[in-house]
């Protein structure tokens, strides 16, 4: 009589919690077309931000130094955004401010994200009052008009610092996030598996940190991708308006410096159009990112769109 061995896994379909959700994620990224698109984007700023030299092979020095070229010339071979009435080629201040614009968006996204999965994750576990606390101070960030906000924050707070634009958008970015991570906390916190580790005796940082975190990864990516989005448009503003740091190089500052020598209107709109473009491809590879994110904490779009798919084709 022979024994045959059945791998039960194959026979009912099931897999490793964590390993199906690493699969759904890149599967997620990879058959969608605009969140592929949008990895691209993203992975090529960081090449540029990492290794600015890979694309401007002949700089030498400082990108911001005075002087370095003839001033306003109009684009061609050697200068492929042309330079700037002081003399700096603008396709190079473009790629070497990628770094400072990126580390904006990922810091202060990652900050507002950390606030969020703090505050939204403890009241909808804890609950009672410490529930009621949070979710009112919640409420009065979502209600504050948050660009007036930003822009006294900026101004009176070390004079639009690199670290100050930061924290400002860190203050003001983490309430839309923390709302929708306590919405599904409150989901969460009856279920079986979390009884199951109260009754254990395990104790509440380990139950959030163990049991509940791994469940709401793809919402808390989703919500660090939207914070990452508002760090950058919003940032690009304060600096714009001459409430970043002047001197440093960043897309922001390149629209800065562009609006104060009057670009558009002296027959040089490059100089105005390029860091505006970056910042809004950046925003948009943030933006595609958000799509396969959005399959994975709502599993309901995924049969709906295989179904327009299969309607189609009928």
């Amino acid at each position: 009589m022979t024994t045959t061995l059945v791998d039960t896994a194959a026979v009912t379909g099931t897999v490793h919690p964590r390993k199906g959700r690493r699969g759904g994620l890149w599967r997620a990224i990879l058959g969608n077309r605009k969140a592929s698109v949008g990895l691209l984007l993203f992975l090529l700023f960081c090449l540029a931000a990492a290794f600015p030299h890979l694309f401007v092979p002949w700089s030498h020095g400082d990108p911001q130094a005075v002087g370095q070229f003839p001033s306003e010339l109009h684009p061609s071979l050697q200068h492929w955004m042309g330079t700037t009435q002081l003399g700096q080629d603008i396709y190079t201040e473009l790629i070497y401010g990628t770094r400072e614009s990126l580390i904006i968006a990922l810091i202060a996204g990652a900050g507002a994200t950390a606030l969020s999965v703090i505050i939204g994750i403890t009241a909808a576990y804890l609950g009672g009052a410490v529930d009621d606390v949070l979710s009112m101070f919640t409420g009065i960030f979502l209600v504050l008009p948050t660009f007036p906000l930003i822009i006294v924050l900026a101004t009176y707070a070390g004079k639009g610092s690199l670290a100050v634009v930061i924290v400002v958008l860190i203050v003001t970015g983490w309430a839309y996030g923390a709302n929708q991570l306590r919405a599904q906390g409150l989901s969460l916190r009856n279920r079986d598996f979390l009884e199951s580790a109260r009754v254990r005796g395990e104790r509440r940082s380990y139950i959030i940190t163990f049991e509940v975190l791994p469940t709401m990864v793809s919402l808390i990516l989703a919500s660090f991708l939207g914070s990452a989005l508002y760090a950058v448009l919003t940032a690009a503003g304060l600096q714009f308006l001459g409430l970043g740091d002047s001197s440093s190089l960043s897309w922001g500052t390149m629209l800065y410096w562009a609006q104060n020598q009057s670009a558009l209107l002296s027959g040089y709109p490059v100089w105005a159009l390029a860091p505006g473009l970056a910042v809004a491809l950046l925003g948009v590879s943030f933006a595609l990112l958000n799509y396969a994110f959005d399959e994975i904490s709502n599993p309901a779009l995924r049969p709906v769109r295989r179904h327009r798919g299969k309607r189609a084709h009928s």
